[in-house]
């Protein structure tokens, strides 16, 4: 179970949202999001409602300043929604391909990949078939860029889902949080 508070003002003031599940749409509690706190588990937050935008990884910690968030990684300064990550025991399975629809070349990863490119001579990923476990996906080697979260499923294409965006390594979520 995780627990995430939100505040609208920096360094943990202002007008509060305690939330331990999903949240599509924060707006009706808050007028925005400059500071957040997560007491347990891991949470992807997002800079538009509905779960769209731009993705960020939160972990228990406190985030007192989203602006200064951006050394860190988070692209946005405002959350507008949230999704709870849930831990996952067990195995961990992804195939990614080179092309959108599950085309091209394929392989199957178990752990982390920090760069795609020199580890599978692969140039780009496409599409992926998320089998087991919950992954964030990286549009830089190295785990840096902007993120996306993915849980098992199937994932057809990148370009329609993420305007473009081409993911080049990926990490698997195995924090207890």
């Amino acid at each position: 179970m995780g627990k995430i508070t939100f505040y609208e003002e920096k360094n943990f003031q202002g007008r509060s949202y305690e939330c331990m599940n999903d949240c599509s749409d924060m707006s009706s509690y808050m007028s925005r999001c400059h500071s957040c706190r997560v007491e347990s588990g891991c949470f992807m937050v997002y800079e538009r409602n509905n779960y769209m935008g731009q993705q960020f990884f939160m972990r228990r910690g406190e985030y007192n300043d989203m602006q200064s968030m951006r050394s860190m990684g988070m692209m946005f300064d405002n959350i507008r929604s949230c999704r709870m990550i849930p831990y996952h025991r067990g195995q961990f399975r992804m195939k990614i391909y080179e092309r959108d629809n599950f085309g091209g070349q394929s392989y199957e990863l178990m752990d982390d990949c920090d760069n795609i490119q020199d580890r599978y001579r692969m140039s780009d990923c496409q599409s992926c078939n998320v089998m087991d476990g919950h992954w964030l996906m990286y549009e830089q080697p190295q785990y840096r860029g902007r993120m996306m979260y993915m849980r098992p499923g199937e994932y057809r294409n990148f370009r329609e889902m993420m305007s473009g965006q081409r993911f080049m390594s990926m990490r698997r979520i195995t924090d207890m949080c």
